[in-house]
């Protein structure tokens, strides 16, 4: 059994649309996927639709974007097999998802106004079915050079990040309010790539708050995160998922299911 639980899709930062990820996993036997579309429970439905077209069990997912504010430090936080109304999580991700939009169209002008011919009718037309810009499509209409390349990466680093013409980011939602939504849909709360955040600490305080999972297998994580990850995960009986975070060009070039998710009660029903 073979499974991929964190993909994106072009209802948030991902290039490729539901179908085109479903017919790639399809093409590497995969059994059981979730989209975690950044905080967007739209398109579970479509996915669960397709999927069933190609014998492939879509688990509900989203990837909440919070902050730890003991710390002052983003930490992401997975959320599987909700409700599809998803009515909690739609409250406290909507208005994120219009602070992200809102934050995109100033980024888009603060880069316009440095030199850059972007067109935002054309942004805004390649992010549909989603409803929120990202970063990538903005990159996406400056360069036609790979994510992992060191131009995109040039460039990527001077219009976001330290003095940028378009630093800066939004109020992200706290954690602890995360997980709860999740838990109030009837849904699984797992911390997404610890080893990436650097989310160890806050661990045993969601173990507490109703924390069900750990991400353990992510491209991102060495041996070093798995020990770790396995140490926490018995101490406050948590499940393991994983997979490759997967974005089509959008992303580090990786395929779907290169990394699996390790067994657990999500993916063996």
């Amino acid at each position: 059994m073979k499974a991929d639980l964190h993909v994106h899709s072009k209802y948030s930062d991902g290039f490729d649309t539901i179908e085109a990820v479903l017919q790639q996993a399809k093409q590497q036997q995969i059994s059981s996927i979730s989209f975690v579309d950044h905080d967007t429970a739209a398109g579970q439905e479509e996915a669960i639709r397709i999927g069933q077209h190609y014998n492939i069990n879509v688990i509900p997912g989203i990837e909440i974007s919070a902050y730890d504010f003991k710390r002052n430090r983003k930490v992401h936080i997975l959320g599987y097999q909700y409700d599809l109304d998803a009515k909690n999580i739609k409250a406290l991700c909507d208005p994120l998802l219009i602070r992200r939009h809102h934050h995109s169209l100033w980024q888009i002008e603060q880069i316009q106004l440095a030199g850059y011919d972007i067109s935002l009718e054309k942004i805004s037309a390649s992010i549909v079915p989603g409803s929120a810009i990202y970063k990538q499509h903005i990159m996406r209409q400056l360069t036609a050079s790979s994510y992992e390349s060191e131009n995109y990466q040039n460039l990527y680093q001077s219009l976001f990040k330290q003095n940028g013409v378009a630093s800066g980011d939004i109020e992200y939602v706290d954690v602890f309010k995360a997980v709860h939504a999740i838990k109030q849909d009837n849904g699984i709360a797992v911390i997404a790539h610890p080893g990436q955040l650097d989310s160890y600490d806050l661990i045993p305080e969601l173990a507490e708050a109703g924390l069900d999972g750990v991400e353990r297998h992510h491209p991102d994580h060495t041996r070093e995160d798995h020990l770790l990850i396995d140490s926490l995960a018995e101490k406050y009986n948590l499940i393991l998922t994983g997979g490759t975070d997967y974005h089509g060009l959008f992303g580090a070039a990786i395929t779907i299911g290169e990394v699996n998710s390790p067994p657990n009660q999500l993916i063996n029903k």
